[in-house]
């Protein structure tokens, strides 16, 4: 994934907890897989002592929560940042400023007003396209036969840059059915022939290494319980 240079392979001599956790989590990690530190509902110092020690990308899901870190954490400036929550319309000029990487594109309509309005603010967001393998209510995104429906309408989107695929398995499934559902959308991403997939997280992002997941999305695993 293009964007801003950072040490994602680190090794760390020192007895802090969640520094042995991130140690932990990058050694099992395979080269073409990278850490997202999932940060919300942690405080900006927590960010900070993990980006002082080389770590750089980190996800936000609210707007209103991250902008108050991006402020306190403005002078570090290798940090990338990564939108992974629900993208509501009236927020998306919000985070295309101020977001590197969104993860959930969850409509061609969507998509179209995030092309549009980073053509107007001069940026070009590294994006993923959101996909729903289950019914799950809680959840937005693609179903596999809408993104293939849209398929040649997003990749002709100007000023985004539509790299691969965002998938969160439905709470009820046990291990052995998120690893089919992460094979699927792995399965979707070689033939679309897009190379990221983000899925797994705290609980199973195990499953999701195994089925190819090229980013993993860890928060309460890295950072222990949230503060809010």
């Amino acid at each position: 994934m293009a964007g801003k240079s950072c040490s994602s392979k680190l090794l760390f001599n020192g007895a802090v907890t969640s520094f042995d956790r991130f140690h932990e989590i990058q050694r099992q990690l395979p080269e073409r897989t990278s850490l997202l530190a999932v940060s919300k509902g942690h405080r900006a110092a927590a960010i900070r002592s993990l980006a002082s020690h080389g770590h750089c990308d980190f996800g936000e899901s609210r707007l209103q929560e991250a902008i108050p870190k991006m402020n306190e954490l403005s002078d570090i400036t290798k940090i990338r940042w990564h939108f992974i929550g629900h993208l509501q319309a009236n927020k998306v000029r919000s985070v295309v400023q101020k977001f590197d990487v969104i993860h959930s594109l969850d409509s061609l309509k969507l998509a179209q007003r995030v092309s549009r309005i980073a053509g107007e603010e001069g940026k070009s967001p590294i994006v993923m396209a959101q996909v729903k393998f289950r019914i799950d209510p809680n959840k937005s995104g693609f179903s596999e036969p809408e993104l293939l429906e849209a398929w040649f309408d997003l990749v002709k989107l100007p000023n985004i840059h539509l790299v691969g695929l965002m998938t969160i398995a439905p709470i009820m499934l046990d291990l052995n059915q998120r690893k089919t559902l992460f094979k699927q959308c792995r399965d979707l991403a070689d033939k679309l022939d897009l190379k990221e997939c983000s899925m797994g997280m705290s609980a199973d992002w195990k499953e999701a290494l195994a089925a190819g997941a090229t980013w993993v999305r860890i928060g309460s695993g890295l950072f222990g319980e949230r503060h809010k």
